[in-house]
């Protein structure tokens, strides 16, 4: 007999048990006695059974599934597959599924109702959303409707509640040990290129920027302050654009992550400047590729792996044992010095 034609009736029989004996085996009911759960599990490993998840669903169980929703932006770069790789081994060590959807527009009616569907279905038991805006409203929903819902940058507010679970970075720390490593070199004059301001780590990197220049005594010089995206290309575009009509350059730069510092080290240098012998530059993340690249960049670690793994960890445990208490993931930053900065005679 074919393995999708075998039921709990077949395991019963071999087994010699009812069929709803074989439902509580399955649903890990703690009122079997051990040797007719044993002759259960020895039934079913020889008939080859698999329960059929739509009904154990529809029967108030878990799909032992999680959803990761990855918005367009961040969906190419290769710091946020090693965030999915982290995410994926976790639920695997903790028995969970991982079904990943690329979200293109969040605003988008389809994409919501996809998104809504998978949660109302119960195809997934939580979600765990990346590079998401500071706030969505689509997010506010599903959560106010019960889900339990994980999102990478974000924080706790006063509304938050307890299915809401955010993962955030200790971004004032970095930029300030990156303004204190410059100052320590000699430089005064520090610019910075900045991600996307409506995102949380945009917009914290800018003001912890603003708040170490401050307590340092040294003014930001607008001018000195680039609009630009978490991305490379952007932080080419942004730099490049600022050189072609600069009248007075900084003598280091700050970017708002590693991928913006690698388009903005490839514009000095389309335009003559050397780093670090003309310019010196540090990134934020410290992405897989910047001990490699030229020169080396000097940049704020991060543990992504530690976060989300600490993220998923949550999801599941309140996924399994709601609570009311607030939690969320985070972790701290370290500066990590390579060749992309000098010291001012």
């Amino acid at each position: 007999m074919k393995k999708d034609k075998i039921n709990s009736n077949e395991v019963a029989s071999l087994a010699g048990v009812s069929r709803s004996t074989v439902s509580r085996v399955i649903n890990n009911y703690s009122n079997v006695p051990p040797k007719t759960r044993e002759k259960v599990m020895k039934a079913i490993k020889e008939l080859n059974y698999y329960p059929n998840v739509s009904a154990q669903m529809l029967a108030g169980k878990n799909s032992r599934t999680i959803g990761l929703f990855i918005i367009t932006s961040a969906a190419v770069d290769v710091l946020t597959n090693m965030m999915i790789a982290s995410v994926m081994e976790t639920a695997s060590d903790m028995n969970y599924y991982v079904l990943t959807y690329i979200i293109r527009d969040i605003n988008d009616e389809n994409t919501q109702h996809n998104v809504r569907e998978m949660f109302h279905q119960r195809r997934i038991d939580g979600g765990i959303f990346i590079a998401l805006k500071r706030d969505e409203p689509f997010i506010n929903e599903l959560v106010a409707a019960g889900f339990v819902i994980g999102v990478f940058d974000q924080e706790r507010n006063e509304k938050r509640l307890a299915n809401h679970i955010p993962a955030k970075l200790n971004n004032d720390s970095g930029i300030k040990q990156a303004i204190a490593y410059l100052i320590g070199l000699g430089h005064t004059k520090i610019g910075i290129v900045n991600g996307d301001l409506n995102r949380l780590s945009g917009l914290q990197r800018y003001e912890g920027f603003q708040s170490a220049m401050g307590q340092h005594g040294l003014e930001v010089n607008q001018s000195w302050v680039l609009a630009s995206d978490f991305n490379e290309d952007a932080g080419y575009e942004a730099m490049d654009s600022f050189l072609q009509g600069a009248k007075e350059l900084p003598t280091a730069w700050i970017a708002a992550n590693d991928s913006e510092a690698f388009g903005v080290i490839r514009a000095l240098h389309k335009h003559g400047l050397h780093v670090p012998e003309h310019m010196s530059v540090i990134g934020f993340d410290d992405h897989l590729l910047s001990e490699r690249f030229h020169p080396p960049l000097t940049t704020i670690r991060v543990d992504f792996k530690h976060l989300f793994t600490e993220l998923m960890q949550l999801v599941i445990k309140q996924i399994e044992e709601p609570t009311q208490q607030l939690q969320e993931a985070t972790c701290d930053s370290t500066l990590i010095i390579r060749a992309s900065c000098r010291r001012l005679d």
